[in-house]
């Protein structure tokens, strides 16, 4: 399912910056639980958020995708 794909991306790019969930939150302004929720594929994105941390994990929209 695409959702545990996008999930499962965002926690091996925030793993290989070196931060936490909780550090992923701040930098993108969502809630933890929310981002812990996101990285096993229990929620549904919208693109604004998806913005919101792709832009916290400092890379483009286009570099997320190459998965």
């Amino acid at each position: 399912m695409i959702q545990e794909k996008i999930g499962k991306r965002i926690k091996e790019l925030r793993n290989k910056m070196g931060i936490s969930q909780e550090e992923l939150a701040f930098r993108s302004s969502i809630h933890r639980t929310y981002i812990a929720s996101v990285e096993v594929g229990k929620r549904n994105l919208t693109v604004t958020v998806l913005e919101k941390i792709v832009n916290a994990l400092e890379i483009s929209l286009s570099e997320f995708f190459k998965f």
